[in-house]
């Protein structure tokens, strides 16, 4: 084994190691609203659940030097976000939303995508997602870097409406990933599909 001490090397190390490691991990693809109105979207693969009761799911956005990105900017002011699921049918769309384009132009727009109204927050979701849920924004936690200048900001989003398509879902809410296709992150420009499963009985 080899040691490292994560102190010792710069923040490009450390985040080689970390997106090399910890794998397949989901990719959020997140919409949120500007205070103008522009429908800005954005893959981010550093999330997961928080709780079901209720349920509550997480998202960090790096920051640039401190700054936020549009996505973390958006839900703090308005306070609400969609979550989608990637998956293989729409993968290369949300690839080309990860443009860095600035705060009056839409992803949606440039990746050819479809909005479509939410139910319950004002901000639209996306209608080639087999799975979506909007949020409201339960804690917006600065995180990282320095005081004056944090690394990223956790959004924790509280789940207010599920979005599921018909043909995924059974009548005990179990959803089949065979027939959703979701793509993961690796490290790097690498991306992975479901491969083989197996079950595991727990003790």
């Amino acid at each position: 084994m080899i040691a490292i001490d994560p102190s010792s090397q710069s923040e490009r190390d450390n985040y080689k190691l970390l997106t090399g490691s910890i794998i397949p991990r989901p990719i959020a693809f997140v919409t949120t609203l500007s205070a103008t109105g522009v429908l800005n979207a954005a893959p981010y693969s550093y999330f997961t659940i928080v709780t079901a009761d209720p349920p509550m799911v997480a998202v960090s956005v790096q920051r640039k030097q401190g700054v936020r990105k549009d996505t973390s900017f958006n839900a703090v002011t308005t306070g609400e976000f969609v979550v989608h699921i990637s998956d293989e049918s729409y993968i290369r769309a949300i690839n080309t939303a990860a443009a860095p384009l600035p705060p009056e132009e839409s992803e949606v727009a440039l990746a050819g995508l479809t909005s479509v109204p939410s139910r319950v927050v004002a901000v639209p979701g996306i209608a080639e997602a087999s799975i979506r849920m909007e949020c409201l924004l339960e804690q917006a936690i600065p995180l990282g870097g320095t005081t004056d200048a944090p690394a990223a900001d956790l959004l924790i989003g509280r789940v207010v409406q599920f979005h599921i398509a018909e043909g995924i879902i059974d009548s005990r809410k179990h959803i089949d990933a065979a027939k959703l296709k979701p793509v993961s992150r690796l490290a790097g420009n690498d991306y992975a599909m479901i491969g083989e499963t197996f079950v595991l009985e727990r003790p």
